[in-house]
């Protein structure tokens, strides 16, 4: 929530929050020592959500949090700049034309917009290669009790789950943590093409489990924008789809280049894995793909 009553007990119980109540094994909040947060101006971000698909809003969330095109872009630190997924709500991020891909270290990172340390909305995590078949990052809640609508949580009871920190401050996913799944071991996500991102609200009164069973705890229950408030993805790792001459750019160049290989010419220094459909062949699809983005950025 985000009245001034909400802040006000926030901050009571802020206050509260000892350092001897931080007992979790998981990293601490923006600003500690081992935390994990990454700032919104981390120079390892390299690009940011371009569009959103299949958006369910829970209860309990007004009209004035209902703007979705404020979760896409960068992550400005305001904490209005979002919308609330309501209880229970969700919604996919898209990233065209990039694709995210499995680097070394953190692939993705959340941004919330809690102002107060410890007040954890939480949500749900998941990953796809084609929008339809999405494979969870696994998660933890080490919280052993429900809390109040105004009440804090141990970030350090926390992990795979977003978004542990405050607003400017995201929480970073990595792919590699995914590599055991049954739905990447059987291919049905390519942790190397990363299309979609889901974002699924965790209703915090328990009735939600972590990946091992656990009940997951947050503040609850909240009204007015309750549940998870989605500032921006990024990410860290990621290649442009059609963009075959490996310049990271799509021009003309590329569509001409997805011509003359349809036309048997022989080309030198294309890439087949930056194909936009994910076949490893170039067609038509990355000729007219080509052409629809110089279109369309216009």
């Amino acid at each position: 929530m985000k009245y001034a009553l909400s802040m006000v007990f926030a901050i009571i119980v802020l206050l509260t929050f000892t350092p001897a109540t931080l007992a979790g094994p998981y990293a601490p909040a923006a600003g500690q020592a081992g935390s994990t947060a990454v700032s919104k101006d981390d120079a390892s971000i390299k690009g940011w959500a371009t569009g959103y698909t299949n958006l369910v809003y829970g209860s309990n969330v007004d009209p004035a949090y209902q703007t979705p095109e404020k979760a896409l872009g960068a992550a400005t630190g305001a904490v209005r700049d979002i919308v609330c997924l309501g209880r229970g709500g969700r919604i996919t991020l898209t990233f065209s034309p990039n694709i995210i891909f499995n680097g070394e270290g953190p692939d993705l990172t959340i941004f919330e917009n809690s102002e107060i340390p410890g007040f954890l909305e939480l949500a749900y995590v998941e990953v796809s290669s084609d929008g339809v078949n999405f494979v969870r990052f696994p998660n933890d809640s080490l919280t052993p009790n429900s809390v109040g609508a105004f009440a804090t949580i141990d970030p350090t009871n926390i992990d795979g789950l977003a978004s542990k920190y405050r607003v400017g401050y995201g929480t970073p996913f990595d792919l590699n943590s995914l590599i055991t799944s049954t739905a990447v071991l059987s291919n049905t996500v390519d942790l190397d093409r990363i299309t979609h991102v889901r974002l699924i609200d965790v209703v915090g009164d328990g009735t939600c489990l972590d990946t091992t069973g656990d009940p997951i705890y947050d503040p609850y229950p909240t009204t007015g924008s309750a549940g998870f408030d989605l500032e921006a993805a990024g990410y860290m790792h990621y290649y442009l789809a059609g963009d075959l001459n490996l310049d990271d750019q799509l021009t003309m160049a590329d569509a001409i280049l997805a011509l003359q290989i349809l036309a048997g010419i022989p080309v030198e220094n294309v890439s087949n894995l930056r194909d936009r459909d994910g076949d490893g062949k170039i067609s038509l699809v990355e000729a007219l793909g080509a052409l629809s983005y110089l279109v369309n950025s216009q």
